[in-house]
């Protein structure tokens, strides 16, 4: 029992995982207020937070946060769920929302979850319709390592049951949290911001390209031409993660689409974060709130919740959430993108006092289940029960299969952006580095920049969120390849100067099959529409050169490419007979060649070898070929066993390579040949689901990080770029772009692994 009576049994520590101010963002807001609102009505619970990190400092948080996690360093989940257990807390509630964690899709988090010995009950912020896959296994594990899921609306609930699979006795409908603020008269405290005998329109939020203001501004002269009285509030900051990687692009935007509409003594912009006092003040003198959100996919939205906590006419698109929240006339919707509409709708409530009073009393009346008493009294006495039945029902610790340790028992370092966007210009990412300056001297080559593309489009599907601008960085990947690529013979140029002169008309085979390897594999990580129809225009249009390559590593890449691309259009009977083509002309090379102690296809080992088995084994496996597979693996074991000595990577030396019975150069150590191998035994552990591989794996990243002939690593935390070599007499100093992508993609491929695997794991 707490001091007040309220049987919230078993409840006397409480533990909140989120954001938190002074971080700005709508979800560090709802901690704090979550984390208040339970202090304030059991104040003999001990209500504390575990802090979401996005920058290395933290933040100066107040004594209620107790701990704090960098959301993109693995080992900080590990650690903050081991003093959560030793904290003896009662409960665990996280505020979910996928780009607070690290990982893909966020799927850090599960690392956390699945070690706790403590109940969980997870708030979900989001809820997507049409997840992508990650998104969706993320969410099932997250369902399934938590005791209860809070949804906001009812459509999240619906979601979690149609889309999820969820139980619907693992779900909770509680309100989003708003403040208890009075009903009030707009025009109380109009004189205290200098709108006195004004009408007011008010939107409020972080800014970011995704809240459709502009239909608003764009609507306001058709307002203003019948109510000149009226004058239309911007209220918040940029969002700091857009900030951060476009600057005020879109508050610029919006400023001058206000001076072309000439409507600039109407619109007052409000560049700054308030704190909630100031925030309700603001409200306050709101004749009517306006939610232009440009598309349905919002499954609650704070905003919103506390217009209508504070008795505001609402105006709104019909996103979810506002459908749901204003349906009963507790408000008005408008259709998507439809400023026409919009004026006329507020017009209408500025000329019918009686409409407009109606509506904002009835938002009011309905709200009060959401002030933040109610609230907080509701998640108590779910965590209370959560507790009881977790007391009742005991479930066992949940634990991680053992080949997942050969990856975290060490700390994955964390994606590191910076280098890339340092050695890229408009045109795209130069070559060659000295140290780590860009070398402009020798230019730039296609190579590059389909691997740069690569690495942007896993990073916009696996990175916490796209606040690294890695969209525009595909833009400038891709718009280097489409020039690259020349339609009067259909293949790619590679090498370009500085000045943008092509040195030659025709790349290498194995330049053109990189190239295919990059683009098909984007078209299967790429979101934004016209970078996806871009890639698979490119794609499809240098593919048929491709099906009279001899290169073997040229066909390999572009098998690689080609089943990436399969599995985004798996229907694409043109490729699928191009696959086959090169599957069967590289495995043709390997039977004629391979021999019991030189299972290879050619009698000299050089660079990228990993790609050339790789290839088989996906063709193996899309083609139910057992033949190819275990040619594959055989292949494999062969070449990992030789480039292994003393428990480490020693990939083959580029002075000399490794001729069938001649001797075989040790050094100069290349970045290519430890990603070629990363990669390939991921997909040997996909296939076979041998944990071998993932140590294999785990033994090939780690020559990165100093785990090879000269103990010293290779890959600069600093820069988060990737030194050339590994030489006899030390490291090559540069960190030109092959090896920094190398490394990127290394990394990436074990991130993508850890959230393939954990998702797959048994709760318990």
């Amino acid at each position: 029992m707490t001091s007040a009576g309220k049987p919230y049994d078993g409840i006397k520590s409480v533990a909140v995982i989120g954001n938190y101010l002074p971080r700005q963002c709508g979800i560090a807001t709802f901690t704090m207020d979550l984390v208040e609102g339970l202090s304030a009505e059991a104040p003999d619970i001990n209500c504390w937070t575990v802090a979401m990190n996005d920058r290395p400092e933290g933040y100066a948080y107040p004594e209620k946060v107790r701990f704090e996690i960098n959301q993109n360093k693995f080992n900080d989940y590990s650690t903050a769920s081991q003093f959560l257990n030793i904290s003896q807390t009662d409960i665990v509630c996280v505020q979910h929302e996928f780009g607070l964690f690290g990982g893909p899709a966020g799927s850090h988090l599960l690392k956390l979850i699945a070690e706790l010995r403590k109940p969980v009950v997870t708030t979900l912020h989001t809820v997507l319709k049409d997840p992508a896959p990650e998104y969706r296994d993320v969410m099932c594990k997250l369902s399934d390592l938590s005791d209860k899921l809070v949804v906001m609306s009812r459509k999240a609930s619906e979601f979690l049951k149609d889309i999820y699979a969820v139980p619907e006795d693992k779900i909770a409908f509680i309100h989003h949290g708003i403040p208890d603020a009075p009903f009030i008269d707009p025009s109380f405290d109009k004189d205290k911001f200098g709108v006195e005998g004004k009408k007011v329109l008010l939107t409020f939020g972080l800014l970011s390209a995704n809240k459709g203001i502009e239909n608003v501004l764009q609507a306001l002269p058709a307002v203003v031409q019948k109510h000149p009285e009226v004058v239309y509030i911007i209220l918040g900051a940029t969002h700091p993660h857009v900030l951060k990687a476009h600057g005020d692009a879109y508050r610029i935007m919006l400023q001058q689409l206000v001076r072309r509409l000439e409507i600039g003594a109407h619109v007052i912009f409000q560049n700054r974060f308030v704190e909630l006092n100031e925030l309700c003040e603001f409200l306050g003198i709101a004749d009517i709130y306006l939610t232009p959100y440009p598309d349905e996919a919002q499954i609650t939205s704070g905003t919103l919740a506390y217009a209508m906590g504070t008795g505001k006419a609402v105006i709104s698109t019909p996103y979810w959430y506002a459908t749901e929240m204003l349906a009963e006339d507790r408000g008005r919707i408008v259709p998507f993108h439809n400023p026409e509409a919009m004026a006329a709708q507020i017009i209408d409530l500025l000329e019918n006092d009686i409409d407009r009073h109606a509506m904002r009393k009835k938002a009011y009346l309905y709200s009060r289940d959401a002030v933040w008493k109610e609230v907080s009294r509701k998640y108590l006495r779910l965590f209370s029960e959560v507790r009881q039945t977790r007391t009742r029902k005991p479930r066992p610790r949940h634990s991680y299969v053992e080949n997942i340790k050969a990856i975290t028992n060490f700390e994955l370092p964390e994606i590191k952006l910076d280098h890339l966007k340092a050695f890229t210009d408009d045109t795209g990412i130069l070559q060659h580095a000295n140290y780590t300056i860009p070398d402009r001297t020798h230019g730039y080559c296609t190579d590059d920049n389909a691997r740069a593309l690569l690495a942007a489009a896993m990073g916009q599907r696996y990175l916490p969120t796209n606040g690294w601008g890695l969209d525009a960085l595909s833009g400038h990947y891709l718009g280097f390849l489409l020039y690259a690529y020349n339609e009067k013979n259909g293949r790619f140029r590679n090498f370009m100067t500085y000045s943008r002169q092509w040195m030659e008309e025709i790349g290498s085979e194995d330049a053109h099959g990189r190239a295919l390897w990059c683009l098909g594999k984007a078209v299967s990580f790429l979101d934004n529409p016209g970078h996806l129809a871009m890639s698979t225009t490119l794609f499809n249009q240098a593919l048929p050169a491709a099906e009279h390559f001899h290169s073997p590593r040229a066909v390999a890449f572009c098998l690689v490419g080609i089943h990436a691309y399969l599995k985004k259009f798996s229907g694409d009977s043109d490729v699928r007979r191009i696959r086959t083509v090169l599957a069967d002309r590289i495995f043709d090379q390997f039977k004629s060649h391979a021999t019991d102690d030189w299972p290879w296809l050619e009698n000299t080992l050089n660079y990228a070898n990993g790609k050339l088995p790789h290839a088989l084994l996906l063709s193996g496996q899309r083609m139910q070929r057992r033949d190819m597979i275990d040619m594959g693996l055989k292949a494999l074991k062969w070449l990992f066993a030789i480039q292994t000595e003393d428990k480490h990577f020693v990939p083959i030396g580029s002075n000399g390579w490794y001729a069938h019975g001649g001797p075989r150069a040790r050094f100069d150590q290349q970045p290519v040949e430890a990603n070629a191998m990363v990669e390939a035994c991921v997909e040997a552990f996909n296939l076979t689901r041998d944990h071998a591989w993932i140590e294999n794996a785990a033994m090939c990243f780690n020559w990165f990080l100093g785990q090879n002939d000269l103990n010293m690593p290779l890959y600069d935390a600093k820069t988060g770029g990737c030194r050339d070599g590994l030489m006899a007499d030390g490291i090559n100093q540069n960190q030109g772009a092959e090896s920094s992508l190398a490394w990127l993609l290394s990394l990436m491929a074990l991130q993508k692994l850890y959230a393939d695997e954990i998702v797959k794991q048994p709760s318990s």
